[in-house]
């Protein structure tokens, strides 16, 4: 089988002689997860912005090497080629959704653009096709979530219209850097196993840059692991977890977070006190400005934290968590009691 990503012999430098990335060989095939994995700093990230050239060229040089798609080198390739390349051919998924995601413009208007700018779809077409594409990324009550912009999504909701836009136009091959380290646990899992009914329906290869090993133990046919911006191992990912040859992969296999004793509180006095703390967020308004219609994000919510105490606060994406954070620091209008240190 042709190879659909080839990257042969690449070296990427900044503005200094050091590589960030090193003597780089990898390849992708057709409807292949290759996982791309290693510390931060290891060359992951800049590998991965380097195939669809969207690091700043002013600052980078490519001192060696090529990064063929399809046959086609694309560190050759013009900016007008790169263009009809990304977003329709080649997509990209980040770790922060808002690097996708324009605050000042609308679900549909967002999806719409990329339908427009590759496939010429626009009004009532496009429409449709951002329905579905919502629809297809598993998007609740998508009729609803056109109109929605960015700050009126949970996290798991922002990723998955990020998902619905890199998908738009069934590119041949998807980057997915880091796409769910900022989410839970439920939703990781909901968006991993999205991406793999959706590389199934499409045909389309994955390339994951990842440094979270069960990620790529359940979802990847084949992993290379970098260190300092050298690839240090490839392999099947099955023969690579059962054996690993290199140091520095059984390192990164060996690795787990030190159990640590807990912090104890000290004195009896609630440092914070939280009492039915209620958040609204005004979905629809009438003439003049009135809420019609709200949603009720956080209900009734009341909860002590003592000084040297931890509290973890952990829900689904969308349960409300980060919203009790920005009620707390007055950043969202709430009603109820938050009395710091016994102050209102």
């Amino acid at each position: 089988m042709s190879e659909l990503l080839e990257i042969i012999n690449l070296s990427i430098c900044f503005n200094h002689d050091e590589k960030a990335v090193d003597d780089l060989s990898l390849s992708l095939q057709q409807g292949e997860t290759l996982a791309l994995v290693g510390e931060s700093g290891s060359g992951k990230s800049i590998t991965a912005l380097s195939v669809l050239r969207l690091l700043d060229e002013r600052h980078v040089r490519y001192p060696s090497g090529e990064i063929r798609y399809r046959g086609e080198n694309l560190l050759q390739a013009s900016e007008k080629r790169l263009r009809q390349v990304r977003g329709q051919q080649i997509s990209m998924i980040f770790q922060e959704p808002m690097t996708s995601l324009n605050p000042l413009h609308s679900v549909e208007k967002q999806i719409s653009e990329t339908l427009a700018l590759h496939k010429g779809m626009r009004g009532p077409q496009a429409r449709i096709r951002c329905l579905e594409l919502l629809q297809l990324v598993g998007i609740d009550n998508p009729e609803t979530r056109l109109g929605a912009y960015p700050h009126q999504l949970s996290g798991g909701q922002k990723q998955r219209v990020m998902i619905a836009m890199a998908l738009a136009n069934e590119p041949d091959l998807l980057i997915a850097d880091e796409p769910t380290t900022a989410l839970d646990v439920t939703v990781q899992k909901q968006v991993l196993e999205l991406l793999q009914t959706l590389q199934k329906k499409f045909g389309m290869a994955i390339l994951l840059i990842t440094h979270d090993l069960t990620i790529v133990r359940h979802y990847a046919n084949r992993v290379a692991v970098m260190e300092h911006g050298k690839l240090v191992e490839q392999g099947e990912t099955v023969a690579l977890f059962a054996a690993p040859k290199h140091p520095y992969t059984r390192k990164l296999l060996d690795a787990s977070p030190p159990d640590a004793p807990l912090a104890q509180p000290r004195g009896h006095q609630p440092l914070l006190n939280v009492s039915n703390l209620d958040v609204r967020f005004p979905t629809r308004r009438g003439l003049f400005g009135k809420v019609k219609e709200d949603f009720h994000a956080v209900k009734r919510v009341s909860f002590a934290l003592e000084r040297g105490q931890t509290l973890g606060i952990v829900g689904e994406s969308g349960s409300g968590k980060t919203t009790i954070g920005h009620a707390l620091l007055k950043l969202t209008a709430s009603t109820g009691g938050i009395a710091l240190d016994g102050q209102e």
